[in-house]
Formats: C-alpha cells, sequence, structure tokens
C-alpha cells in the first residue's frame, strides 16, 4: 500500500459483503496507475521506506506509518515484525498500544462535554469525583488537562509502592492510591509537571458526567463518528484483539549497534517487554497508524467537535504568572523548520508512538513502533521532511560536529551525618501509599530494603540527603525532630516530589 492514496470517505458510508474486499483490492492494486504521476508516488515511498530501512528486515520488531494530505492517506505501510515470535509482520491493519497519545483523546472527551455545558474546565475536580482528597489547594479539570494540577504521577507513586510496571494495573487500584493522597506537588498552577494521574481522573470524569463508561463514550462520540473502526481503550487485560503487536527492547550484549568486534553487522537480540495495563485515560489507546491519521485530518474538517471544540483542544495553558506553556489540551503545540506541530508522543513497555498535524499545510503523520528504542518523534520528523521537500519555511539545520566529551563530573558527596548512615536506621511507613521501607546501615553504606524491590543503595549528596538509582525514588531527604532526632524521610524525584514516610517509633514483629 506504499504510496497509494486513499481518500477517506465519511464515516456513514459502508461497503458491504464479501464483493468489497475484492473491490477494495483491485483498487489498491490499480491505484499506482490512477494517483499521479508514478514517478512522483514512488519516490514518496522510497524515501519513507528509507527511514524505516533498518526495521524491515527479519526478526526485527517493526514500525507502522501513515501519512495524510487533504483528506487522503498517500503512504500507509507496515515494517518489521508485529509479533517476532510468531513470524506476524506489521501491516497497516495492526493495532499498537500508544501509550499516551492516548491523552488528546481523553482531553477531547472532557472539551466536548464542557463545551455542551455539562461540566466547566473550571469545576474543581471533586466536582465529580468526590474520593478525591480535598487538597490545600484546589484542583480544577482545566489544571489536570494541562498538567499544572500538581497531582503526583501514578506511574512512580506505583512504583515507590513496590509496584513493578509490568505488573496488572487496573482503573480501580489506581483510583483507590489517588483517594489516599493528602499532599500535591505544587500549588495548583503555579509549575507545569507531567501527571498521568490527572488523565486517569479526567477519563473518571468524562465517563461520570456522561453516564457512560470512558471506552464506550470515545467509541460513540469519537472513534465510530471518524471511521477508526480499530480504535479502542484497552481498559480490560484480558480482551484479546486481534492483529495486535506485542512489545520488545533490544537484549543487552557485548556486541553493541550489532557488531561482533569483527567489523561485521550481527543480528540484535531482543527480549518481550510485557504490558499488561487495564487503566485507561493517561495510557492504553490501541489504535491504527491509518485510524490516528484519521483522527488528525478533524484539525481540518472539523466533523467531530466543531470548530469551537477544536480551537479549544489547542488552547496552551497559561501559568498563575502568566506564562503560557506549550501544552495544550494533551497536545504539544511545537515548530518544525517554520511550520506549526501539533502533535503527541508517546511511551509504555516497548511501544513508542508520534503523531504530528501540520495544520498550515493539512499533512499529518503517524509513527507506530513496537520497539523501545524506535525513535518514532526522529522518523516521523525524517518523514515528513520527505513529504514536505521544498515546503518548509526554513532550511534544515546543518548537523554540528561532534564536540569532545566534557571533562567527567569529579564532584564528591558530603557524609551524610557524623554520627553515620545508622543514624538513619529504622523501619518507615507512608499512608498515602500503605507502604513500608526498612532501612539499615550495611557494609555498602545506608540501605533501604522492601519486599518487591529488594535493597536500594542510598548514595549521600548533603546532609540528611540521598540519591539512588532507581527511577521511581531518585532523591531522599530525611527531616529531624527539635531533638535532632530523626522522625520522617521524605520521598521524590521526578514527578513525585515531597512523599511522607513516618518513622516508626520501634522495629515491627518477627
Amino acid at each position: 500500500m506504499s504510496g497509494c492514496g486513499r481518500m477517506l470517505a465519511p464515516a456513514g458510508a459502508r461497503i458491504a459483503g464479501a464483493g468489497a474486499c475484492v473491490a477494495v483490492a483491485l483498487l489498491v492494486a490499480a491505484c499506482g496507475g490512477t494517483e499521479g504521476p508514478p514517478s512522483s508516488s514512488s519516490a514518496l515511498a522510497r524515501g519513507i521506506d528509507a527511514v524505516f530501512a533498518d526495521l524491515d528486515r527479519p526478526g526485527s520488531p517493526g514500525a507502522s506509518v501513515s501519512v495524510i494530505r487533504d483528506g487522503e492517506i498517500i503512504h500507509s505501510r507496515g515494517y518489521g515484525y508485529a509479533q517476532i515470535e510468531h513470524g506476524v509482520p506489521v501491516t497497516p491493519r495492526t493495532v499498537f498500544h500508544v501509550a499516551s497519545v492516548s491523552k488528546q483523546f481523553t482531553a477531547m472527551s472532557v472539551t466536548m462535554l464542557a463545551a455542551e455545558g455539562a461540566l466547566s474546565l473550571d469545576d474543581p475536580v471533586q466536582a465529580q469525583l468526590d474520593f478525591v482528597p480535598e487538597f490545600e489547594h484546589p484542583v480544577t479539570v482545566r489544571q489536570m488537562i494541562h498538567h499544572t494540577s500538581g497531582i503526583r504521577d501514578q506511574w512512580q507513586l506505583l512504583g515507590i509502592s513496590g509496584w513493578r510496571l509490568d505488573d496488572v494495573i487496573t482503573t480501580e487500584q489506581i483510583l483507590r492510591l489517588m483517594s489516599r493522597q493528602r499532599e500535591l506537588n505544587f500549588v495548583p498552577g503555579s509549575e507545569y509537571l507531567y501527571s498521568n494521574m490527572g488523565y486517569t481522573l479526567l477519563a473518571q470524569t468524562a465517563a461520570e458526567v456522561s453516564g457512560m463508561s470512558f471506552a464506550e463514550f470515545t467509541a460513540s462520540r469519537i472513534f465510530r463518528p471518524l471511521g477508526m473502526e480499530r480504535t479502542h481503550f484497552h481498559d480490560d487485560h484480558e480482551h484479546m484483539v486481534p492483529d495486535r503487536a506485542y512489545s520488545y527492547r533490544p537484549f543487552p550484549t557485548d556486541e553493541d549497534n550489532g557488531e561482533d568486534g569483527s567489523g561485521e553487522e550481527t543480528d540484535t537480540e531482543y527480549t518481550k517487554a510485557v504490558l499488561s495495563y487495564a487503566n485507561a485515560g493517561a495510557t492504553s489507546l490501541f489504535t491504527t497508524a491509518d485510524d490516528l491519521a484519521r483522527w488528525l485530518d478533524n484539525f481540518r474538517h472539523e466533523t467531530v467537535g466543531g470548530a469551537r471544540v477544536m480551537e479549544m483542544v489547542k488552547t496552551r495553558g497559561i501559568l498563575n504568572g502568566g506564562d503560557t506553556i506549550p501544552y495544550a489540551h494533551g497536545l504539544a503545540i511545537g515548530e518544525h523548520r517554520g511550520l506549526q506541530t501539533i502533535g503527541h508522543g508517546g511511551a509504555d513497555a516497548g511501544f513508542r508512538s508520534q503523531v504530528n498535524w501540520y495544520p498550515e499545510v493539512d499533512v499529518g503523520v503517524v509513527v507506530l513502533t513496537n520497539v523501545a528504542n524506535g525513535n518514532p518523534g526522529g522518523r516521523a520528523r525524517q518523514v515528513a521532511e520527505v513529504v514536505l521537500a521544498g515546503v518548509f519555511p526554513e532550511e534544515a539545520p546543518e548537523e554540528e560536529e561532534d564536540q569532545p566529551a566534557s571533562p567527567a563530573d569529579s564532584t564528591s558527596f558530603p557524609a551524610p551525618d557524623a554520627a553515620t548512615p545508622g543514624g538513619y536506621a529504622g523501619s518507615y511507613y507512608s499512608p498515602e501509599l500503605d507502604a513500608l521501607y526498612h532501612l539499615e546501615a550495611t557494609e555498602d553504606g545506608l540501605v533501604a530494603r522492601h519486599i518487591r524491590h529488594g535493597d536500594i543503595v542510598l548514595e549521600p549528596s548533603a546532609r540528611d540527603e540521598f540519591v539512588t538509582d532507581r527511577w521511581f525514588m531518585r532523591e531522599v531527604r530525611f527531616e529531624r525532630a527539635p531533638d535532632g532526632a530523626v522522625a520522617e524521610m521524605r520521598v521524590g524525584g521526578g514527578r513525585v516530589r515531597n512523599l511522607l514516610f513516618v518513622k516508626l517509633p520501634g522495629p515491627l514483629p518477627g
């Protein structure tokens, strides 16, 4: 199908029966001879194929790409394998988990309901979700849309609690975690900090207001009207999905970058990157590249939502101090060589995705991959360079020469405490997570022990402050009582700040 132009039919138009398959097959077969000069179509296909040449080989995870221009899909093709172990190739019909690309549909749902008067974007979150605690400063729906709410991120909270991200994680479990929260990362509206929890709450808001499940609402109000027939929010990890891709990551070997030291290329090895999410809103959209191209084209024809809603979803957030952030309603507003872009990326397990819409030229690019180093953002821009050659108002930047590496940072951290790491030893409990860590002084220094995470070494960074090599627990700070004794541990770094662990007065039984 590469290089084959296809006009999108209205959502209500359908070709019924077995004859539809024959008709479509004949159309595809004839397409190269009927859609413009074959040379230009072939050149486009060759240029885009070159972007994915490294994935277009046996035994490799792959990618699906779709390009839409003025309502016509002008290139749609799969590369590599959707399921390596079963030899299933990626095709335009392959269904991918697209991670945070999901967020624009969640924001669109809430924005549509707001435009209809069913809620206000300036409502406090508790107006629809009474299980959300009352914080010192109120949080609004609009602030959750723009990631300015201060609500802590669900994945990092789960990680600190002891979860692995390849566990089965349900919406109900996430909401129970939210119901225990007592503090925010910052005063709402004062900062931008990405929060997946906010988007899970937005999906729940849409469900509560509409009286439908989130999956049902998005299917009836967005996907079916746009003809996105292979798209759904996947909130049941046991739901079987035909033609789905599995996700992979490169397996670490001594032969880095596919070379064994002999100068000859070797095959990269891969391992499964398991994903078992059963939650939706922040993530879990299952879809195809062509279906996402149909969604991008809605920025042109505005069939779903209408002009008012589509203008709202492109509106960037404004902080309390008046600064405008690049993030709109589940969309990042950016620029590529002088052309505005509206898009978003996604990353979960080994899935990587990117969608970009170029509103000034009515072109959309979708790249979906099922390998952790798939680089869909870079590939999407390369595809756009092929499709929009000669259209960009600005020249491509020249490649910079490699610069000498900076000398290694030789900063030495101070000793944690004159009283030795033993002064921090004890058991620490988080009421917000119902989680427990045991800290012990060992020959390796201070170690935090957890029933699932094992030993986490705390490296000193300043007095009463430590760092670790775990993504969910980058920073640890201890706070002292008036008598100087350690009383609390605060955990954070990244998208969670100052999470409280109280030091228990004595050892636990057993």
